[in-house]
């Protein structure tokens, strides 16, 4: 897949927003609390995009999510750089702060970092799904779509229609003492009919 275009972004709506921004604030926190370190984000925005996003500079984890709104099945991701999917999994592992620094240069994964990144990804799937719950009353649901490396700029796959609006949550986040880092959150409307 080439190098993704720029994106057209326009303003997210006061309720996108609010959504967004408790998502992410949400899966933050959760992951915080479950490898027991600070994890944060910081000068977060929204915006309205007619393209997936692609995360720059090296390579990101999509955490990919699959939302049920009205029946009807919709996609988005969570893109974190390999360096930082691999701290959180090694921090569920239980492993020491020396041996995440060391395997965080890792571009080879073994099958137990495979296996606890998609742990991550159950872990990313079921905030979204709280926050989702009390968002919209039980009329909207998510979970984990599974995981996916993929290139510097360019864009995670997941089913979608080119050109459809997804709304784009980004802020600057940083895991325990590591140097901070973009992360980007893509939804698909949620709105219920």
């Amino acid at each position: 897949m080439p190098a993704s275009p720029t994106p057209t972004r326009s303003t997210a709506s006061p309720e996108q927003t609010r959504t967004a921004m408790s998502v992410l604030d949400r899966v933050v926190d959760d992951l915080a609390m479950i490898v027991d370190r600070s994890f944060s984000v910081s000068g977060s925005k929204v915006e309205r995009i007619d393209r997936r996003a692609a995360g720059s500079g090296r390579v990101h984890i999509s955490f990919k999510l699959r939302f049920e709104v009205d029946g009807d099945e919709r996609y988005g991701a969570l893109l974190v750089p390999l360096p930082d999917a691999i701290a959180l999994a090694c921090y569920l592992m239980m492993m020491p702060d020396d041996a995440v620094a060391d395997r965080r240069g890792d571009v080879e994964l073994d099958q137990s970092t495979k296996d606890a990144i998609l742990e991550v990804g159950n872990f990313v799937g079921g905030a979204v799904d709280a926050v989702l719950r009390e968002v919209h009353g039980g009329d909207v649901r998510a979970k984990s779509a599974g995981c996916q490396g993929v290139r510097a700029g360019v864009r995670p796959a997941f089913p979608y229609v080119e050109g459809t609006e997804l709304t784009l949550a980004s802020g600057t986040a940083r895991l325990h003492e590591f140097q901070p880092f973009e992360i980007l959150l893509m939804l698909p409307d949620l709105e219920v009919e």
